[in-house]
């Protein structure tokens, strides 16, 4: 049976150096009738679980470790048992908000996380997060890109562990190399294509943030 993928909108609020801002995350359930992975476990693990339903649940893949994507991760697991995944470049981000439990398993480029007839394979690209990744499934013609490039540009890079010239380099090498009709499966807001967003690098270089 091939991958089908869900989209859960869950609310809460996204705090950093000192700042909070309420956010609607996308939560991204990606596999067949039998077992699924989640991506990115925002604020809701109540939620996240009954959109999961009676599947099996395999894996937790966080893109990053802002608290308002991975603020449910912990407890999603303990009622699923299934493993929390991250890069382990934001394990100093994921201490801010779970200091007394570590991920379960660490991502890093070129890993292929498998479940439910889709296979996601990890791109390191550093820039919104340090260890921010996004996966692609060419099975499904889609990436998803965490906080790392929306409908419109790349991510914010205001703020602490983040850096604008190396979410260009990430995107520029990374993402904008992927097939132009690939969907861009975002981490918040509306999706978009490749496509759409490739032509548009030397404004956002030029705009500068």
């Amino acid at each position: 049976m091939a991958a089908r993928i869900e989209r859960l909108v869950t609310s809460g609020q996204f705090s950093l150096d000192g700042g909070t801002w309420d956010v609607d995350n996308n939560v991204w359930i990606v596999g067949d009738d039998h077992e699924a992975v989640v991506i990115d476990a925002a604020h809701d693990a109540d939620a996240i679980a009954e959109a999961v339903g009676d599947r099996r649940l395999t894996a937790i893949v966080c893109t990053h470790a802002h608290n308002d994507h991975i603020d449910a991760a912990p407890a999603l697991a303990e009622r699923t048992g299934a493993t929390i995944w991250l890069h382990p470049d934001d394990l100093q981000l994921w201490k801010q908000t779970h200091p007394d439990r570590d991920p379960d398993a660490w991502l890093a480029d070129g890993l292929v996380i498998e479940a439910g007839g889709a296979d996601l394979t990890v791109l390191h690209t550093p820039g919104h997060a340090p260890g921010a990744v996004c996966l692609y499934d060419p099975g499904l013609g889609t990436v998803f890109t965490g906080d790392t490039l929306f409908q419109g540009g790349p991510g914010a890079t205001g703020r602490s562990f983040s850096h604008f010239p190396t979410i260009i380099d990430s995107i520029r090498d990374r993402l904008l190399a992927l097939p132009p009709e690939t969907k861009v499966l975002t981490g918040h807001g509306d999706p978009t294509t490749i496509g759409a967003e490739a032509p548009h690098l030397d404004e956002w270089i030029a705009r500068g943030h």
